[in-house]
């Protein structure tokens, strides 16, 4: 074959194998448009990343990017839909970070639609420590990874001892920032604490510049603050209690005994309430939520 062939070779195959991926994309959606389900389909060309990467013919990178536009859309396309299922997740990502183990974005976005609970994600914070772990493995100097770690431990699985062990390693990284060693002091001395989880939520909200994380951390912020107040007045009134012999029925009993200098009110604007036990409640109007305890994590091998 001459010089000039060989060269026209090459740049076929160079602008070929490109085309080759985004073709594979395109049928994948296909693919979902033309499957009568209730949802898009869960349905992988490649489903194992070993043969992924072998067919990236040394496009990794490029592959993994078209991976994870579908992890985006895969996970967009359900979130939020009532009995959706989120079966294919795990393996994109399984062949996203397999293909690139360099893309942070695959592990930390990744691990928040692992972790996130059933209804708004997957569910599984076991498989978004397994992918965080598997980030940190190939990229040790990134101590973002080691915050998320932490996160998860602590919020998702309630897993003090880890969350701690975790925020300890990632302050040893080269150019970790302060707060990594005083989460895993905090977490370390005072586990569960709202205080303790009011700090994490406020970090996310500051590094973070996606705009949906950032308005997650948001409403945990404000759902924390709620649980702030609740538990404030549940301590006024057990005094207003002990000198009445009953419990308030509002805040405005409080007000008016002389144990509150105003009305507080959550971040929706509403009132607190009081139930018959005299234990403080967010108004049934108000859009503020306090999110239920997290579980233990489902085993991975279920």
């Amino acid at each position: 074959m001459s010089s000039g062939s060989q060269t026209r070779t090459l740049l076929a195959a160079a602008l070929g194998i490109p085309l080759l991926f985004a073709a594979t994309g395109a049928l994948q959606t296909r693919i979902d448009a033309n499957i009568p389900t209730a949802q898009p389909s869960d349905t992988l060309l490649l489903s194992s990343p070993a043969a992924a990467k072998k067919l990236s013919f040394g496009y990794d990178a490029l592959l993994a990017d078209i991976y994870w536009t579908r992890v985006v859309q895969y996970f967009g396309e359900r979130v939020g839909t009532r009995g959706a299922r989120f079966d294919l997740l795990w393996p994109l990502l399984d062949i996203t970070t397999t293909l690139d183990p360099k893309l942070m974005v695959a592990y930390r976005f990744g691990a928040i639609f692992l972790s996130e609970p059933a209804g708004s994600g997957t569910g599984r914070p076991d498989l978004a420590v397994e992918l965080v772990k598997r980030g940190i493995a190939a990229n040790p100097d990134q101590w973002q990874l080691y915050s998320d770690l932490g996160f998860i431990y602590y919020w998702r699985m309630k897993d003090f001892q880890d969350a701690a062990g975790a925020y300890l390693a990632g302050s040893k990284v080269p150019q970790a920032p302060p707060f990594l060693k005083i989460m895993a002091a905090r977490v370390a001395a005072q586990g569960g604490s709202v205080e303790t989880s009011r700090m994490i939520w406020s970090e996310l909200y500051e590094s973070t510049k996606d705009p949906a994380v950032r308005e997650r951390a948001a409403e945990m912020l404000q759902a924390l603050k709620a649980q702030e107040d609740e538990l404030h007045l549940d301590e006024i009134a057990g005094e207003y209690q002990k000198r009445f012999g009953k419990y308030p029925s509002s805040t405005a009993d409080l007000r008016a005994a002389g144990l509150l200098n105003g009305i507080p009110v959550d971040a929706a604007g509403y009132p607190y309430a009081f139930g018959v036990d005299g234990k403080a409640r967010l108004d049934p109007r108000s859009s503020v939520v306090i999110p239920a305890a997290p579980q233990t994590a489902p085993d991975a091998s279920k």
